[in-house]
Order: C-alpha cells, then sequence, then structure tokens
C-alpha cells in the first residue's frame, strides 16, 4: 500500500472508532466526546495497540505517518490554546474580583500544595523526572498539572447540564478563567531558560508592542479580513515565543489573550472552536496516545496516577469548602461548584505535552497525568449533575 493509503487507514481509525464507542455505548452521559477521543488516542499508543497488535501498529503507525499526523496536531493545538486565549473574559472576572480571587486562588493553590506532594512522593523513584527537569520544576508541574481546569470542556459539560448561561456557570467560567492564566504563567516560569534569557526578554518587550499594533490594526478591519490577519498574528507569536526558548503554545495562547472575541463574534467563536475540536483536534489526541509509556509497570503507573487523582480531586474540594466558608456560600453550592472545576482534560493535557517535549518529565509520568486527567474529567458529570438539580431546586423555591 501507498504510504497515502496507509495515511488515510490512520486517519479513518483516529476519526471513526472514538465515534461509534462514544454513540454505541451512550458515554455522553460521562464525558462528552472529545474525552472519548483522547481515551481512544491512548488506546491507539504502543502501549496497547502496540502491545497487542504490534506488527499491525507497526504497519499502520509507521514513522513516516506519525511524521505527518505531527503536523496536523501542531497545527491543530495551535488553534485550540488560541482560542481558548481569546475567550478568556478578564473584564468581567475583575469586575468581581474580590469573589472571584478568593475562590480561583484557594481553588488554585490547594490542589497544586496537595499534587506537589504527591509529586515528591514519586520523585522518590526514578523514572518520574526527565533528563532535563530539576526537581522543582517536576513538582511545580506536576501540582500545577493537578489544580488546573480546562475551561473548554467545562464550558461543554455545563451546556449540556443546562447551567452555562445561568448565574452559577457564568461564575463558574469566572473562576476557571483565571485557572487558565495561571497555568501559562506557571508554565512560563518552568521554562525559563537563564541561558536564553536575552532572548526571552527580547520576547516580551517585542510581543507586549506588537500587541499594542495589532490591537489597533484589528479595531480597523472588517469582520472578514480580522480572520485571516488573526491566524498570522497566531502563527508569528508561536514562531517567536519557541525562538526565545518559551513554547510556541505559550505564544498561541498570549496571541489569543490580547484579542477580543467581540471582534469575530461569540457564535462565530463557538462555531469555529466546534470546527477545530471536530476535524483536526483528534490528530492530537492520537498523538498525545503514541507519547504513552508504561515502562515502570501497568501496576505503578496506574498507582501513580490514582495518586495524583486524590490530590487533584480531594485539593479542588477542600480548596472550594474554604473558599465557600470564607465566602458564605451553602455546602452544596461549594460542592458543585467543586466538582464542576475538575474538567482537567485538554488544558492539562497540553501542559502535559509541553512538560514532556522539554524532557523534564518522562513518557511514564506523561501516561499517569494523562489517566488522571481523564479519570478527573470523566467524575465530573455524575457528580455535580444532581448537585445541580439540587441547586436549581432551591432557587426555583426561593423564587
Amino acid at each position: 500500500m501507498t504510504l497515502t493509503e496507509v495515511y488515510l487507514i490512520a486517519l479513518l481509525i483516529i476519526f471513526a472508532l472514538p465515534w461509534l464507542a462514544w454513540r454505541l455505548l451512550r458515554m455522553d452521559y460521562w464525558a462528552p466526546l472529545v474525552v472519548v477521543q483522547i481515551i481512544g488516542g491512548i488506546l491507539l499508543g504502543p502501549g496497547v495497540l502496540g502491545a497487542i497488535y504490534p506488527e499491525y501498529y507497526a504497519f499502520v503507525f509507521r514513522p513516516e505517518v506519525i511524521h505527518s499526523l505531527n503536523g496536523v496536531a501542531w497545527w491543530a493545538v495551535m488553534l485550540f490554546v488560541w482560542v481558548a486565549g481569546i475567550e478568556l473574559d478578564l473584564a468581567t472576572a475583575w469586575k468581581h474580583r474580590a469573589e472571584t480571587g478568593v475562590t480561583a486562588s484557594l481553588a488554585l493553590g490547594v490542589p497544586l500544595i496537595m499534587g506537589a506532594i504527591a509529586a515528591e512522593i514519586l520523585l522518590q523513584w526514578p523514572g518520574w523526572r526527565g533528563v532535563q527537569g530539576r526537581d522543582w520544576q517536576v513538582v511545580l508541574g506536576i501540582g500545577m498539572a493537578c489544580a488546573v481546569t480546562a475551561l473548554p470542556i467545562l464550558i461543554l459539560l455545563m451546556d449540556k447540564m443546562g447551567i452555562l448561561r445561568r448565574q452559577m456557570g457564568q461564575r463558574v467560567l469566572r473562576y476557571a478563567s483565571l485557572d487558565d492564566i495561571a497555568i501559562w504563567a506557571v508554565l512560563a516560569l518552568i521554562l525559563l531558560d537563564f541561558e536564553r534569557i536575552g532572548r526571552q526578554g527580547l520576547f516580551v518587550v517585542g510581543f507586549a508592542l506588537a500587541a499594542w499594533g495589532v490591537r489597533r490594526i484589528m479595531e480597523r478591519l472588517n469582520k472578514d479580513e480580522r480572520w485571516p490577519a488573526a491566524l498570522i498574528w497566531l502563527i508569528a507569536s508561536a514562531l517567536a515565543a519557541d525562538w526565545s526558548g518559551l513554547h510556541y503554545m505559550v505564544g498561541a495562547f498570549l496571541a489569543g489573550v490580547v484579542l477580543e472575541a467581540r471582534w469575530f463574534g461569540h457564535e462565530a467563536m463557538d462555531r469555529f472552536r466546534a470546527v477545530v475540536l471536530m476535524t483536526i483536534m483528534p490528530v492530537f489526541f492520537l498523538s498525545t496516545g503514541l507519547r504513552t509509556a508504561w515502562e515502570g509497570g501497568g501496576v505503578m503507573v496506574f498507582g501513580a496516577a490514582l495518586l495524583l487523582l486524590v490530590a487533584a480531586v480531594g485539593g479542588k474540594l477542600l480548596g472550594l469548602r474554604i473558599a465557600g466558608w470564607i465566602l458564605g456560600w451553602t455546602r452544596n453550592e461549594a460542592s458543585l461548584i467543586g466538582w464542576l472545576l475538575q474538567t482537567k482534560a485538554l488544558i492539562m493535557i497540553i501542559f502535559a505535552n509541553i512538560l514532556l517535549d522539554k524532557a523534564i518529565i518522562t513518557n511514564t509520568t506523561f501516561t499517569a497525568l494523562l489517566l488522571m486527567a481523564v479519570m478527573s474529567t470523566m467524575l465530573t458529570t455524575p457528580m455535580a449533575t444532581p448537585l445541580a438539580k439540587r441547586a436549581h431546586a432551591r432557587m426555583d423555591d426561593e423564587a
């Protein structure tokens, strides 16, 4: 078979199998399609498909095919992170800065600390720190991975639960928005390279000046002209960030943050995000699955994932319980927000991919983080749905 035919077989597997499993097994209650696609990427990786059918795996996912898929995956994740940056509503968060600051700080800080403790435990054994990683980078990176919330997945889940446009949904979005900013700030700190500090400083100054000019230009363009101009800005920012030693995804996120969603239209942004998720992000999920590894043994990897899951879930719920006590929330309200903020797939996976790219963590650590993210996200809907119904009933009674 030609390389093109094998490439198309790989694409057919990537798109068809997760969707069929999601549809036939009626998994939409437990997880959106994107989470099933992430699981599909793990199952199609070398640790599962490669171990069960090594000859078939080597035939389909040959190096030339993987190389081609990786190019699509890089572009997909750049677009996705860029959209996530555009959709951040910092003005609303600033308007409610006291409540948002207290909640977001505790929702992020407590699981970060617990995740860092879990990382310290893992570092007592070899195989978790990458060849280029320092202990503090691994501890901070794993801690942040346990703390982050994936805003795009959160939007999908709350829309399905019918609370996205309600007051509760908008509050949760504010808290998660600050989490999104924090993860990229922490990533920049982890990737700070004193040997390339001059380049990174030049990038910061240059980006700030360029962003000022781009904003002025974008305001003068019509809506149709803004899309190609914004994509050019995205690519240039990603290139500059990667040249500086940060990472192209940091540049992609920053390129989105300085843009306004209203310039493109919120409905258009929703449609664009949906198209990216449907058409090219599954390739990124597959490329993520291909990076999983089980060198330490399945029991060890799953044990580490469960340890991280306890730190992530327990830390988030504890942080929200403390925030609720400070702000006078009901116990049901604090628990609901805590479970909604458990969604970690996508953004955490992107974050962990960068740590792996920079050899700060190993493939085994990456696999444990990936499993933790999937399990945490799949817990959200079944745990949050009854709490949301109780909250709706209480509000209806008060009305």
